[in-house]
């Protein structure tokens, strides 16, 4: 179990598993930057958050739910957790699959959405950081969630995610390598991958082309041939 002052961001897990040393320069050095990328995720979240609580017959959707978890050391908040009710509080083996909510009767089935800007990704950090929503509404609530979705605006699609055992597994190993990767503090070095850098908000600071496989000074001479 971790203490309280030792939980880190669940975004951070998103930025662990897209670039170790882009996860190293936001959350040991404190460096970031924005792009256009960043400015439009950002305003959907703000857009989602104020758009406040809703609650129809069957539905209660909350925004900017607070999360934590002890065991595996995460803080952070969801977009969208939909609360779906149900008429029993667990599922046919008895595992807890519903919560009861204060002032308000009945089962409740949690149900996390996180929004994306974009589009899916053919990596897996989105699902990460979803899952690990999940487990720490788990822990919170304790009960069992199966399921949850990613919303992404660019596409307008919706697409649902199964919290499956292999899956929680790399929010596991995640989060135990986030806490490695901080507590050591040492920033990894840059690696140079065309598709995730040019997309990067940081790649003027981080100079991922400036690696281990070239000098600077070979880097520079390269830089002053192209331009003479």
């Amino acid at each position: 179990m971790y203490s309280e002052d030792q939980l880190l961001p669940i975004s951070a897990l998103q930025h662990l598993l897209y670039c170790e040393r882009q996860c190293a320069l936001i959350h040991l050095e404190q460096t970031w930057a924005e792009n256009r990328f960043t400015a439009e995720g950002q305003a959907m979240h703000t857009r989602v958050h104020d758009a406040g609580h809703e609650s129809r017959r069957d539905v209660r959707t909350a925004r900017g739910t607070r999360l934590r978890s002890l065991r595996l050391g995460l803080t952070g908040q969801a977009d969208v957790v939909e609360f779906l009710r149900t008429e029993t509080a667990a599922d046919a083996s008895g595992q807890p699959t519903a919560a009861t909510l204060p002032g308000v009767s009945g089962f409740w089935r949690p149900f996390p959405v996180e929004y994306k800007r974009g589009r899916p990704k053919a990596h897996d950090a989105d699902t990460v950081q979803l899952c690990a929503q999940a487990l720490c509404l788990e822990e919170m609530l304790g009960v069992t969630i199966p399921a949850g979705a990613l919303f992404y605006g660019e596409s307008r699609q919706r697409l649902d995610v199964t919290f499956s055992r292999d899956l929680r597994k790399t929010v596991e190993d995640s989060a135990a390598r986030l806490h490695v990767l901080l507590a050591g503090n040492v920033t990894p070095p840059p690696i140079f991958e065309k598709a995730k850098c040019e997309r990067c908000s940081l790649l003027e600071i981080c100079q991922p082309e400036i690696s281990g496989r070239r000098s600077a000074r070979r880097y520079l001479e390269q830089n002053l041939r192209e331009n003479a």
